[in-house]
C-alpha cells in the first residue's frame, strides 16, 4: 500500500470511531422495560380480561403524569373512547395507547416521557390514515382546544375505518 492510501485509511477510521453509539437514554431504557412488563402481563391474563385490565393500566399511567400532560391525556382518553369505542385501551411502552384486534392504532406520548417540549399523538401503521403516497402519523400537542379535539376525533374515526 502506498503512503497516501495509508493516510486516507487512517482518516476514515478516525472519523468512524469518533461517531460511536452512545446508547439509549435513561427514558428510552425505562420505556423498553415497561414494554417488557406489559407483554408479560398481557400473556398472563386472558383475552376477556384484556380490555378492563388495559384501561386500568392506562388510567394508572395517566394518574402518574404531571400537568399539563395529565389533563391532556384524560381529555384524549375521553375523545378516543367516544370516537372509536371498538378500540381497547392499554399501555404501550408505558404510554396510553389504543388497540384494535391487539394491534396499537394510536398512542399518546406525554412531553415529560422523553423530556420534549410538546406531547405527541401518534398513529401506527395499523391506522387507516393513508392519503396518497404521504401522510402525517404524529401530531405535536401543546394544548387541546375545541378545534384540536374535533380534528383528533375525525382522525381516530378515520384510523379505525374499514375503507
Amino acid at each position: 500500500m502506498s503512503p497516501k492510501k495509508d493516510t486516507q485509511k487512517s482518516a476514515k477510521s478516525t472519523t468512524a470511531t469518533s461517531k460511536k453509539f452512545k446508547g439509549f437514554t435513561d427514558e428510552e431504557r425505562a420505556a423498553m422495560k415497561e414494554y417488557v412488563q406489559e407483554m408479560k402481563a398481557s400473556a398472563q391474563r386472558g383475552p376477556r380480561a384484556e380490555k378492563a385490565d388495559g384501561e386500568s393500566a392506562l388510567l394508572a399511567k395517566i394518574a402518574e403524569m404531571q400537568e399539563p400532560d395529565r389533563a391532556m391525556a384524560k381529555r384524549l382518553h375521553a375523545i378516543i373512547k367516544t370516537s372509536a369505542p371498538a378500540l381497547s385501551p392499554r399501555t404501550w411502552y408505558g404510554m396510553p395507547a389504543y388497540a384494535k384486534d391487539g394491534e396499537v392504532v394510536c398512542f399518546f406520548q406525554p412531553a415529560q416521557k422523553f423530556k420534549t417540549r410538546y406531547a405527541t399523538l401518534g398513529f401506527s401503521d395499523a391506522a387507516n390514515l393513508d392519503e396518497g403516497a404521504m401522510w402525517p402519523v404524529a401530531f405535536a400537542l401543546k394544548a387541546l382546544t375545541a378545534a384540536e379535539e374535533a380534528r383528533i376525533s375525525m382522525l381516530v374515526k378515520k384510523a379505525v375505518s374499514e375503507d
